[in-house]
């Protein structure tokens, strides 16, 4: 980072807010250490490791994520509900990145514009939590909320809050950026490669129906390299740009990897790319808020059925003061069935305030359900129903579906049921590794990007037949 600003000028634009201003401020979801002592040395070792993340990079992706608020970019953020410490290895990862890279390719050709990847990765350590206990073989515990703060394990010992797991997430998430990195550049992303990694999946007799679409990509590839494309473009089909995002819930751990960009003087969160305040921490005069207000990163904001116009516009206001495009990203998780009931009132709220937002679907988290079989799970078609109202909703108002965030991994897990390889109730206890919500696989991951493509495709058309006339 260079020193293009006086001093003078960069404190005065660090006394307009600091990363420790949340502390004065209502904080819910958010663990009761019982070692202050300890917990204050943690602070202290975090704030003297470099950042995870750099001023350079946040601002590329705000970049992109105005492209995507005004529909010339599509995002695709997706990844693990919560990073386990237990399941951390290399091969998680790379399975994780793979299949992002397959669904960003076929995003990619029906939507024909680039694909923005970010990853719930490197970072997606905590977890809110509907209740602050629950029952475990009918004894009542503290309840989990993510590795970087308690433990898994059903003991009272496990589920007391470690200021020390926030040094373990941090290490964790150097590790799994270092990778990402590598394999983003080192040609593992070939997009020759990527494309017959997708292929695999379409050969398989239960996805013919998504063959044609696999089908014109390999035409296309081919077209390009008769043309020589493919030589003069080597860098860019070899890499990727690939970003990581997380839910900024445990603001210690957010609070001591926050730097100041000696170049602009604004503040960085520096503990991933892109952070987003989750449905039940957006109160705009809460500690998450006030955190959030503050770094330069683009913020994702979750808007679940209880956002109320005014609140929205409250919340934009506080987090996107400027109106700067690409800084703010609402979104909309309202579950199956419901989303005609809430979106339309916001996209209205929006517009009347004429603010820059990028729109984008999560139908995994208004989609949990007990299965018969007593696990939580989600089903594949309830998942896909919503992405589709989302788009319809869109279509119907004029304004622009930016993109879908996932809950997924690229393991052969069965959290999920549905999809082409049909996942059942009573599959679901044979590979059900999730730590707290369940995730689509690898299989259904896939074909969700076909159908989602679809949808594009059909969006490209008619604003193609609309713009004839």
């Amino acid at each position: 980072m260079g020193c293009d600003l006086t001093r003078e000028t960069v404190e005065t634009m660090m006394t307009e807010w600091h990363k420790s201003d949340w502390r004065a401020k209502p904080r819910v979801q958010m663990p009761d250490y019982m070692d202050e002592a300890k917990l204050k040395g943690v602070e202290a070792r975090l704030a003297s490791y470099p950042p995870l993340v750099f001023a350079g990079e946040a601002r590329r992706l705000k970049h992109l994520m105005g492209q995507v608020s005004r529909g010339e970019a599509f995002l695709l953020q997706g990844g693990d509900c919560a990073e386990s410490f237990a399941a951390f290895n290399a091969d998680t990862i790379r399975d994780t990145f793979k299949v992002m890279l397959q669904m960003a390719m076929v995003l990619t050709y029906g939507a024909k514009v680039p694909v923005v990847k970010v990853g719930r990765m490197a970072g997606q350590f905590a977890k809110p939590r509907s209740a602050p206990t629950e029952v475990v073989d009918g004894v009542e515990l503290p309840s989990y909320r993510g590795d970087i703060i308690n433990g898994f394990d059903a003991t009272p010992e496990a589920r007391v809050p470690d200021p020390d797991r926030m040094l373990q997430g941090y290490l964790q998430a150097a590790a799994s950026l270092n990778l990402l990195r590598a394999f983003s550049t080192g040609g593992y992303a070939d997009v020759h490669k990527v494309h017959a990694w997708t292929l695999g999946f379409t050969h398989a007799p239960e996805a013919e129906k998504y063959r044609e679409i696999a089908s014109r990509i390999s035409d296309t590839l081919e077209f390009m390299e008769a043309m020589g494309i493919r030589d003069e473009a080597s860098h860019t089909l070899q890499t990727v740009e690939f970003f990581t995002s997380h839910e900024a819930l445990l603001l210690e751990y957010e609070e001591a990897l926050t730097r100041v960009d000696s170049t602009t003087g604004q503040w960085l969160a520096g503990s991933g790319h892109m952070i987003w305040i989750g449905d039940r921490t957006r109160q705009p005069d809460g500690a998450h808020v006030e955190f959030a207000r503050g770094v330069q990163n683009p913020i994702g904001l979750k808007c679940g059925p209880s956002m109320t116009s005014g609140h929205l516009k409250a919340l934009m206001s506080r987090l996107n003061p400027r109106n700067e495009a690409g800084r703010l990203t609402l979104i909309a998780r309202f579950g199956a069935g419901t989303v005609g009931e809430h979106l339309p009132r916001l996209i209205r709220a929006v517009q009347e305030e004429g603010a820059n937002v990028a729109w984008v679907c999560d139908p995994m988290h208004g989609n949990t359900i007990k299965s018969s079989s007593g696990y939580k799970t989600r089903p594949f078609d309830a998942v896909l129903r919503e992405v589709r109202e989302f788009f319809a909703i869109h279509n119907g108002e004029g304004t622009i579906p930016g993109g879908v965030h996932f809950e997924m991994t690229g393991a052969d897990v069965t959290e999920c049921t549905g999809g082409v390889r049909a996942v059942t109730d009573e599959d679901l206890s044979s590979r059900y590794h999730t730590a707290c919500d369940p995730r689509l696989n690898a299989s259904q991951s896939l074909e969700l990007a076909f159908l989602v493509a679809e949808e594009l495709s059909q969006r490209r058309r008619k604003v193609a037949q609309a713009e004839a006339v």
